[in-house]
């Protein structure tokens, strides 16, 4: 892995449907507080739009999120953005970004969740890993080279993903600008978000893996938690 953890099948489950919608729409109030309703002017809530659309989140529920950040509605929203860092079983190291609207509510379940593992101060672990830009697209119609396109795009590498997609790796200050000039270029951004990605992932036999899979799961399954980044190969 060595950077973003998904749970697997998550997205196609009903119930975890209904967890994602909830994610989704807290990154679009944060993303609205924090830069305004107007995603033409607001690249943070672009994305997120972009992301939800892709899910197929309800107009309604995208358009409340968004009024709701930029206290459009009574009742304005108040997250905070938390990141917890440690180590899963077998010193596997852990990122995981909460938004949440009660610190004193997050902050026990974070410490319970990782007994299984250790829970760590802020830097013992964000150093092994690198803050980048990441970009999931398809090519055009017709197709184009990524090797070329992540060059003409700004992009500093480009890796295979799945079905077709690509993925390109930014620098964090220039994620906007690539995944507008890729967009540009014809081809079809499916995400921009910015991610930790581990420097040095360890690598696992299957039952220890199995062990490190139920410590994410259960952590991803709290409310709070928006990423879970890990430095498992």
């Amino acid at each position: 892995m060595g950077a973003q953890w998904k749970q697997k099948g998550r997205e196609q489950a009903a119930d975890a449907k209904g967890k994602l919608f909830t994610k989704l729409a807290k990154e679009i109030m944060v993303a609205a507080k924090a830069g305004g309703p107007d995603p033409a002017g607001n690249a943070r809530l672009r994305m997120a739009i972009e992301a939800a659309k892709k899910q197929s989140m309800p107009k309604d529920t995208l358009e409340r999120a968004i009024k709701k950040g930029a206290g459009l509605l009574d009742g304005g929203v108040q997250l905070d953005v938390v990141v917890y860092e440690g180590f899963a079983p077998h010193k596997v190291p852990v990122i995981v970004e909460c938004l949440t609207d009660n610190k004193n509510r997050t902050a026990p379940n974070m410490r319970n969740l990782f007994k299984k593992g250790q829970l760590g101060a802020t830097g013992s672990v964000s150093w092994d890993f690198a803050r980048l830009g990441s970009i999931e697209a398809t090519p055009p119609e017709g197709g184009e080279d990524p090797e070329e396109a992540a060059i003409e795009a700004g992009a500093q590498e480009v890796v295979p993903g799945d079905d077709g997609q690509s993925r390109f790796i930014t620098d964090p200050t220039d994620l906007d600008a690539v995944s507008k000039a890729l967009s540009a270029r014809g081809w079809t951004v499916t995400s921009a978000e910015l991610v930790w990605q581990a420097k040095n992932p360890v690598k696992l036999d299957d039952a220890a893996r199995e062990e490190v899979e139920a410590f994410l799961a259960a952590i991803d399954a709290d409310d709070d938690v928006q990423n879970i980044y890990v430095g498992l190969a």
